[in-house]
């Protein structure tokens, strides 16, 4: 526990596992989503072929997760953490600029 704290810079073991548990539900909730959302624009497992469906179902999960880790992160009072983790990540993946743009839409309210 003392590892996460000190590289999340965190305070409380009760944080550490809060944020535990919202990574472990985004995952499951991602992974849920994405069937159904594959299926709203016609691509159903059973119905296409496993080399479509599962790159497309893989990649959907990236987006839906990054969306729920936010959400998940609010409702469990860690937004801020949440926020900056998924800055750092967009930026790691050369995507900043939509953490900037959303960075500039919560500084102009």
């Amino acid at each position: 526990m003392n590892n996460f704290k000190k590289r999340w810079n965190i305070k409380s073991n009760w944080q550490v596992f809060v944020i535990l548990v919202v990574f472990a539900v985004t995952g499951s909730t991602a992974a849920y989503l994405s069937k159904p959302v594959l299926s709203l624009f016609g691509i159903v497992r059973n119905e296409t072929s496993g080399w479509m469906y599962w790159p497309l179902y893989i990649i959907l999960i990236f987006p839906i997760y990054q969306v729920l880790l936010v959400t998940f992160g609010f409702i469990f009072r860690q937004f801020d953490f949440f926020w900056a983790f998924e800055k750092k990540m967009l930026r790691s993946m050369k995507l900043g600029f939509i953490a900037d743009f959303f960075d500039g839409l919560k500084k102009s309210h």
